[in-house]
């Protein structure tokens, strides 16, 4: 089998990931919650291994993105250009969602344009399910992966959580609690603030924001949690 190479076109990668894909991989999908009518069934270490050797190119990316195929879509978010991916794409993009996974996928290449934060306040208020869980896993990436942006910009993000937090929704609800969770493990300060609004809820009287909350409080105070984020707050030498 030929490996992938830079110079395939959007057709050749395709078929590709025709030639590879797994029925058993699709059933254990499915087991996940993964909608897999659009699936081939192809872990996302082997879609990433794909992306890297391809390597970037932004207008093969949208070709991908076209298929429609869930695997093509994830390889079309790795190989797009976040400088050249404008807000208009995110919600184009966003406004197919049907899945978590390729939710979770995507939002890591919104967080890299300069529009993210636009567009997870964009995102959480608008009512459909996937595209507000894209907000609240944006947010998430935002938190791990801008390590440049101050604290406050978190700390804020916390009235996002608590205002969506009685959203009962599958999907929405678990993105909430994982940005909580998320931010509580960012810095010592986040964490106080994050552990706060997370007794907060706990303490609610809508079984969401409950849920929410004590999950957070699980893990926010767990013995691993509370030594890792000391360790981070430890001064290098």
């Amino acid at each position: 089998m030929k490996e992938p190479r830079p110079d395939w076109s959007a057709t050749e990668i395709i078929a590709h990931l025709h030639s590879i894909g797994s029925e058993d991989n699709r059933k254990g999908m499915q087991r996940y919650g993964i909608r897999i009518d659009r699936a081939l069934g192809i872990s996302h270490g082997v879609q990433r291994q794909i992306a890297k050797k391809i390597k970037r190119n932004h207008e093969r990316a949208f070709e991908l993105w076209q298929s429609g195929i869930m695997e093509a879509q994830f390889i079309a978010s790795v190989t797009a250009d976040p400088k050249r991916f404008s807000a208009a794409d995110a919600r184009a993009w966003a406004a197919s969602f049907d899945s978590w996974d390729i939710v979770d996928g995507v939002s890591d290449l919104f967080v890299d344009t300069d529009h993210w934060r636009s567009l997870i306040e964009e995102f959480a208020e608008d009512e459909r399910e996937f595209v507000r869980r894209t907000a609240f896993a944006m947010l998430c990436w935002a938190t791990v992966h801008r390590k440049k942006e101050p604290d406050a910009t978190f700390a804020a993000y916390l009235s996002l959580v608590e205002r969506h937090s009685t959203d009962g929704r599958n999907f929405v609800k678990k993105a909430v609690n994982w940005a909580l969770r998320t931010i509580g493990k960012r810095s010592i300060v986040l964490h106080s603030q994050a552990l706060a609004l997370a007794e907060k809820l706990a303490a609610s009287s809508d079984k969401t924001a409950r849920w929410i909350g004590k999950d957070a409080v699980r893990e926010l105070t767990a013995a691993k949690t509370v030594e890792r984020i000391k360790a981070k707050a430890k001064p290098t030498t």
